[in-house]
This record gives C-alpha cells, structure tokens and sequence, in this order.
C-alpha cells in the first residue's frame, strides 16, 4: 500500500466534528444505549473490559486493520504508527486482528505516541501486550485478550483507514465511538445526530429526576412515571 493509497482519517476535523465529540464525551454508554433503544437501532457491545486507563473515551474512528503474517516487501512500517501520525484528540484507533494468531495487536511504545499526540483510546478486536505500561501510562485500551506475544513475524498493517470488524460489527473510518466500563458502542457518522439529541434528552430527564431524588422526593413517585415511560421521547 503506498502513501497515496491512505484516505485522509481526518487530520482535520470539521468543527461540526469535534462539537460532536464534545457532546458525546458528556455522556456516558447506558444514556446512548437508551438512545438506540429509543430509536430501535442495535449496536451496544458489552463484555468488552477497560484493561487501562480510568475513565471513558469517545471520539472520531482511525482504523487499522492487520493481517496473518509478515508484510510484503518494501517500506518497513510498524502497525498502527500511520494511524497515530494521523490522529489528535478528537479521535480513537480501532485495530482489528481477528487472524486467530496470538500476537500484540498493540504495544507500549505505541501506547506512549498515542498519548503524546492527544489520542483518547484505542480498541482492539485483538491480543494487546504490554498492558502495565498503558496502565501507568493511564491511557485508555479496550480488549478482551492480552498477551506478551510481539506482532513481529506473526501480524501486519494490512491497511490503515480502511472499513474495519470489530467484534463483528462494521466500522468505517470517521465513523464515532462511546466506550466505558458498561459498553463499547459505535455509531454511524449519518446517525450520530439523531443519536446525541435523543440521549442528551434522556440525560436531562435522568438530571431532573436526580435532582428530585436529593430534594427527598419518594423513590416510588421519582421512578414510577419518568423512568418508565424514558424511552418513549
């Protein structure tokens, strides 16, 4: 794959981009999995754990997609470094390795360039090695394995910004991500819009009922109405 070959993965944010990234960074994955229940859309992942990092991430997708085996000859270039070169603090790196080969699919010099330019996170639907790092580090990495196998002779980038599965489901360069203790949920950049309105709406009312809550409301009459009757708009 030559440089002409890689799409731009956003170096350049819309402003309209980075408000949307804002926005969703305020809100947490159960409120935006209330929003896809509202608007009958699927998509929550769960059981997918925070190995790193202590808070949740949201942002724009760079993806990376790696291959079985060694890479073919020419320009030498480590997985996952064009993505970082790529990215800034509006955005997070997806890998996908599903080649069934244990090998790292991300690492701690990676981990450590990703945090100096400002990344939020980084997914992967593959073994991570060199998890203390990222966990003194305090970046944020979501993956069900780990390993201490190098992708060395074992994996390659394939292609960088490119669609992508992760934990089968399609993800697409630019597209967006939510991801906490609770849930990893992407989100089609044509659906993120509607998604934001209806779950900033479902955070207000979670708000009210909150602030009712403390002002020593019964919890019978807080819940009973409100909550239940959330996901109808």
């Amino acid at each position: 794959m030559n440089e002409s070959d890689l799409q731009d993965p956003g170096l350049t944010v819309s402003s309209e981009a980075r408000e949307r990234v804002l926005r969703l960074r305020r809100l947490d994955c159960c409120t935006v999995s209330d929003a896809r229940d509202r608007l009958k859309m699927p998509g929550v992942l769960s059981g997918i754990p925070q190995q790193s990092g202590s808070s949740r991430i949201a942002g724009l997708i760079i993806t990376v997609k790696l291959e079985r085996g060694t890479a073919p000859a020419g320009v030498v270039r480590h997985l996952g470094t064009r993505a970082i070169e790529a990215g800034g603090p509006y955005h997070v790196i997806a890998v996908e390795q599903r080649t069934g080969v244990e090998a790292g699919s991300w690492g701690g010099l990676l981990t450590l360039g990703a945090k100096e330019k400002g990344i939020a996170g980084v997914l992967a639907d593959g073994p991570v090695r060199d998890i203390d790092e990222a966990r003194e580090a305090g970046f944020a990495v979501f993956t069900k394995a780990l390993t201490a196998l190098t992708a060395r002779g074992r994996v390659f980038e394939q292609a960088t910004n490119v669609p992508i599965t992760m934990w089968d489901v399609e993800v697409h360069p630019g597209d967006y991500v939510i991801a906490d203790r609770s849930a990893v949920i992407f989100i089609k950049a044509g659906d993120i819009g509607r998604i934001l309105d209806v779950a900033e709406d479902i955070a207000a009312r979670e708000a009210a009922m909150a602030k009712a809550i403390l002002a020593g409301t019964p919890m019978t009459q807080v819940m009973a109405g409100n909550y239940e009757n959330m996901l109808k708009g």
